[in-house]
């Protein structure tokens, strides 16, 4: 099977126990970056954030990006103001198969 010219990823953040506060500091710089994600040569097709069962407080992101490499995608969180500011305890990052509900080109 050859692969895609713009492959698809996963990328799924878990927030550290105490970030909330730090989250919601920089959460609008986080969205603009997510925004204009073409400029780092990827694009975000979905994303939002993981929330607690309980409660609902924000406590993660589930980002789909599409890009030519996975360093692409490393080098577009590494960036994240939620990176930078030590919300995330891990990142995982996964190339993606995209499957059901996927949007017309």
């Amino acid at each position: 099977m050859a692969q895609a010219p713009h492959p698809y990823f996963a990328v799924w953040a878990t927030d550290r126990a105490d970030a909330l506060e730090r989250r919601t500091r920089v959460r609008e710089e986080h969205r603009r970056r997510l925004r204009d994600a073409h400029e780092c040569g990827v694009r975000v097709l979905h994303g939002g954030p993981t929330l607690e069962a309980q409660d609902q407080h924000m406590n993660g992101t589930l980002l789909i990006v599409q890009a030519a490499t996975l360093q692409a995608v490393q080098q577009f969180i590494e960036g994240d103001p939620y990176v930078r500011e030590g919300v995330y305890d891990s990142v995982v990052i996964r190339p993606w198969a995209w499957g059901l509900g996927r949007p017309p080109a």
